[in-house]
């Protein structure tokens, strides 16, 4: 089995981002290092915060964890063998990162992410 390195990121669905962003900074102590009409993001005390209007393409419907991992590929094969479902393919989103997300056997969205 491989290790994961922890929850580094977590993604809120919201369905309005100009009223999120300043609770989120209120929140979080930070403004936003990313800012942009699909995606909201906070960098604070080493947890990435990001806000994504409407669910996304993903259709969110509740906040998302992202374990970061090594290997995604092996993660997924892993998590799949003990039961989860993959619900979205690893693929990058730019900048080299490699994400993912599965369900467990009751349904609840899990996420992975690799950074190249």
């Amino acid at each position: 089995m491989t290790s994961t390195q922890g929850i580094k990121t977590v993604l809120h669905p919201v369905s309005d981002l100009e009223a999120a962003k300043p609770v989120y900074a209120a929140l979080l102590g930070v403004q936003p290092e990313a800012d942009s009409s699909y995606y909201v993001g906070f960098e604070a005390e080493g947890q990435h915060i990001g806000l994504v209007p409407s669910g996304g393409p993903q259709g969110m419907t509740s906040p998302v964890a992202y374990w970061h991992v090594a290997d995604i590929e092996a993660k997924l094969a892993e998590v799949t063998a003990a039961g989860a479902k993959v619900q979205e393919a690893a693929h990058d989103v730019g900048g080299g990162r490699l994400v993912a997300t599965f369900t467990d056997p009751d349904g609840n969205v899990l996420g992975l992410v690799q950074d190249r």
